[in-house]
């Protein structure tokens, strides 16, 4: 007679199974998206000289894409929630694919300031949607590090992407256009493939899982926090409880903070290191991959020992610090050995922070305001990429150097660190009330 499996024993086999199933082709549509948000950055080697954009017209093009985020982030969140995964999912690839195509024809500043905001609202959705999606999926003893997996493709792809932008840009091409053309249209047309694989490949929820079995679905239902709200099992509050919530808000200005210093690296790294080094499009690709790969490997490490001691808010707090002073020390140093070192760990800890963030609201907010919770802290995020590559460009052009962006992107990882530790407050009161 064989005996029922244990909890244990079903958390790892469920752990398992949505790691292959869904976590890792999560983090493709990440992958990809990160490529075709952030490969303008090396389009400006080339794009800026052509359609004679300054600057400030570079940082906020670059910039502008956010706002279309912003506005489509809850419609995209709802209309997921209404239309299940795999068609919402298809839907948005497919239009961000065919946006990100349409970047190759653009022809001066205000179609490419039209066209980031069109990829922005496609887009919009994505991170938010795929978070709560995979929040009904990931069980609390792999929860940083289900999440980091997803979100290390967005280092995934500045290391793929950087190498393969620059040559492109520098390959001479079938088409005879321009090599930052030719770079938006072969980048875009993964996203085209990837809208037919979301239609056909994603369950709507776990109890439409096949590879799951019945104790597996009720062992979801009963212990992930994401899957109560979806099986009724937690009513605690509502969908609008995180507007009035402190701990809410605190989760909201660290992700900003944190995706401050990531957009902030990836959209003015290859114009900083191209600068300061004089290298082609191509080496600079290979120098910019550098502290993403950096990261990627920092990112995972730094999840998996985040779920190892059950900590998260030191997890985010000492590499947003170490990030910042990294790239401080990088651009006072310059080129050499200690400048690229200094870049590289610097990029590294900016980059390892996301991951062991979204264990902090998962924790932090009930269940059934995740879904809100997860949006408007997407939406804070998507205001600091609206808004701080934007003011860099400022800065460097009213400066003449980028001192003072770096400086910048130093204070926002201080800010990081001193919210992490409120939020840490906050939690350790809230549970030691919830014993009394």
């Amino acid at each position: 007679m064989s005996s029922q499996p244990s909890a244990d024993d079903l958390e790892r086999a469920i752990g398992r199974k949505v790691l292959v199933r869904l976590v890792i082709p999560c983090a493709l549509y990440i992958l990809i998206g990160a490529i075709d948000r952030t490969n303008v950055s090396f389009a400006a080697l080339q794009m800026n000289q052509d359609l004679g954009l300054s600057g400030s017209e570079y940082g906020f093009g670059a910039g502008v894409l956010f706002v279309g985020y912003m506005l489509a982030k809850y419609p995209s969140v709802l209309v997921y929630e209404r239309i299940g995964m795999h068609r919402w999912l298809a839907i948005i690839t497919l239009a961000w694919g065919l946006a990100s195509c349409a970047m190759a024809a653009v022809r001066n500043e205000w179609e490419l300031y039209g066209l980031r905001v069109v990829i922005g609202i496609t887009e919009g959705g994505l991170s938010s949607g795929l978070m709560l999606y995979l929040s009904h999926w990931a069980p609390e003893r792999y929860r940083a590090s289900i999440l980091a997996i997803p979100i290390t493709s967005i280092s995934i792809a500045q290391v793929i992407g950087a190498p393969i932008s620059g040559l492109l840009l520098d390959a001479a091409n079938p088409l005879g256009i321009p090599g930052w053309r030719f770079m938006f249209l072969i980048e875009a047309l993964p996203a085209l493939a990837l809208a037919v694989f979301a239609w056909l490949h994603f369950p709507d929820h776990p109890g439409k899982a096949g590879w799951l079995d019945s104790a597996e679905r009720n062992w979801l239902a009963a212990n992930v926090n994401g899957a109560k709200r979806e099986s009724g099992g937690d009513r605690d509050g509502g969908r609008w409880d995180m507007l009035s919530s402190p701990v809410g808000w605190t989760c909201a200005a660290i992700w900003f903070c944190i995706l401050a210093s990531n957009y902030g690296v990836m959209f003015w790294l290859p114009q900083v290191v191209k600068g300061m080094t004089g290298l082609t499009a191509t080496e600079t690709g290979i120098v910019v991959a550098l502290p993403w790969a950096a990261s990627a490997v920092g990112l995972l490490l730094n999840a998996r020992h985040s779920d190892r001691t059950g900590e998260r808010y030191l997890h985010v707090a000492l590499p947003a610090l170490a990030g910042g002073g990294g790239l401080l020390i990088a651009f006072l140093a310059g080129p050499g050995l200690l400048g690229l070192a200094a870049l590289t760990i610097g990029g590294a800890c900016t980059g390892c922070t996301v991951a062991a963030f979204w264990a902090i609201p998962i924790r932090l907010l009930k269940p059934a305001a995740l879904a809100m919770g997860i949006v408007v802290i997407n939406m804070c995020g998507s205001l600091a990429g609206a808004t701080v590559p934007a003011l860099m460009g400022v800065l460097a052009q009213w400066s003449g150097s980028f001192l003072p962006p770096t400086l910048l992107l130093f204070g926002i990882a201080a800010a990081c660190a001193g919210l992490c530790l409120v939020a840490r407050s906050a939690d350790r009161n809230g549970r030691a009330q919830a014993k009394r």
